[in-house]
């Protein structure tokens, strides 16, 4: 058998970084676009996602990647990749 445990089951989402309050968890907004079936229009769609940051390395503003994991919680279910774009220091 060949091991292979880092590969994904399904393709990475890319979001930028909207809450980092918690500790070890993030929520990232994922924007995507989805086709009306009739008019063929194009709209945008947003997903809030929870996922895990054992190093709290990701900062609010920021652009990730995470993959499906196991449930961490109720509403954690993903894990981060990688960070793709540091955002700047945002005024607090």
């Amino acid at each position: 058998m060949s091991e292979v445990k880092n590969e994904a089951k399904s393709k990475p989402f890319s979001g930028v970084v909207t809450s980092d309050k918690m500790d070890k968890s993030r929520v990232v907004t994922v924007e995507r676009l989805v086709k009306h079936e009739r008019y063929g229009k194009y709209t945008k769609r947003r997903t809030k996602l929870m996922f895990h940051d054992e190093k709290n390395e990701s900062r609010l503003g920021d652009t990730v990647l995470v993959i499906p994991s196991r449930p961490y919680s109720a509403n954690k279910r993903f894990d981060l990749l990688k960070i793709v774009n540091k955002a700047d220091d945002v005024a607090e």
